[in-house]
């Protein structure tokens, strides 16, 4: 069976994450003090004991988030050595994850791409505030007169049955009471920041088409399927440097993902990063599919184990 390893999104940051990791492996907790030293705050310090309000921030959660799932992926690596991958994915900030261990990026630009990322994002969320609404159960035409009564935009499609809208509060606000009255199963509030992946963060990407020309892009050494496209990235750098400024006002399709993942043979989605919610939305679009994570050292045992 081939697999896919994926890469977790903002939101499933927890204080704690990586602490374990770091304790099992100086290596791996040199991974933390190289992000320190670069980011020239204690990023450490906040992965491993929060508080919750700090690690939340955008720019501090995204190279968060991305230290703690390249650690995952190096004690994986570590202990299963020569363990291949078919193709990477992640979901919004864990797509520059996976373009780093498929040899795009290094892991500094990667880190440097974050931290410019978290914060412009947070500046657009400032500048001009939004929020987002999980829809469940929309059939598309419900989902389309949604969109069209309330001015919203689709950001996330996670699933057949799940997508996330983005909007203005009152957008989102009239978007809960639309969905009602179309009979929508579940329509939920998300706590975000504000409204990603729309055109609230028009300036989020204005500013980090100035950072992305500064870093250097190489050609992938494994498929790297595209959140904006819902396929395999094009080989030719420029093109993933357009489509990853692209990603940040575009809708970003984990659905397609998965299913591209499927079509280069992948039976098995190895999460890596906090939490779980990947392999539950893998579950939720194809419950046929393998899913295992690495997100602390039992679960990274319990996956060495099964990659045996």
């Amino acid at each position: 069976m081939l697999n896919c390893c994926v890469f977790a999104g903002q939101g499933a940051q927890f204080p704690g994450m990586g602490a374990d990791f770091a304790a099992a492996d100086s290596e791996i907790e040199a991974l933390f003090d190289r992000a320190n030293e670069m980011l020239g705050f204690d990023l450490k310090g906040v992965c491993f004991n929060g508080p919750q309000e700090e690690l939340t921030k955008s720019n501090i959660c995204q190279p968060a988030i991305f230290v703690t799932s390249y650690a995952a992926y190096t004690a994986l690596a570590k202990k299963r050595p020569g363990l291949e991958f078919a193709c990477a994915a992640g979901l919004s900030l864990g797509e520059w994850g996976a373009l780093c261990v498929a040899g795009v990026l290094d892991f500094e630009s990667t880190l440097k791409v974050l931290e410019s990322r978290g914060r412009f994002m947070q500046e657009a969320c400032e500048e001009t505030p939004g929020a987002m609404i999980a829809i469940v159960g929309a059939s598309k035409e419900q989902l389309d007169e949604l969109c069209t009564k309330t001015g919203c935009t689709v950001a996330n499609i996670n699933s057949a049955q799940q997508q996330v809208l983005s909007g203005s509060k009152e957008g989102v606000a009239a978007a809960a009471v639309v969905a009602k009255e179309l009979g929508i199963k579940r329509a939920i509030p998300l706590a975000t920041a504000g409204a990603f992946h729309s055109r609230f963060m028009a300036s989020a990407r204005e500013k980090l088409a100035g950072v992305l020309d500064t870093v250097e892009f190489k050609t992938p050494r494994i498929p790297v399927l595209s959140n904006v496209t819902g396929a395999p990235h094009s080989s030719d750098p420029g093109a993933i440097k357009a489509a990853m400024l692209e990603q940040v006002t575009g809708t970003t399709n984990w659905a397609a993902d998965v299913e591209a993942a499927k079509s280069l043979g992948a039976g098995r989605f190895v999460e890596f990063g906090p939490g779980k919610v990947l392999s539950g939305l893998v579950k939720k679009i194809d419950p046929a599919l393998e899913t295992l994570n690495v997100a602390d050292v039992p679960s990274l045992e319990a996956t060495a184990a099964a990659l045996a």
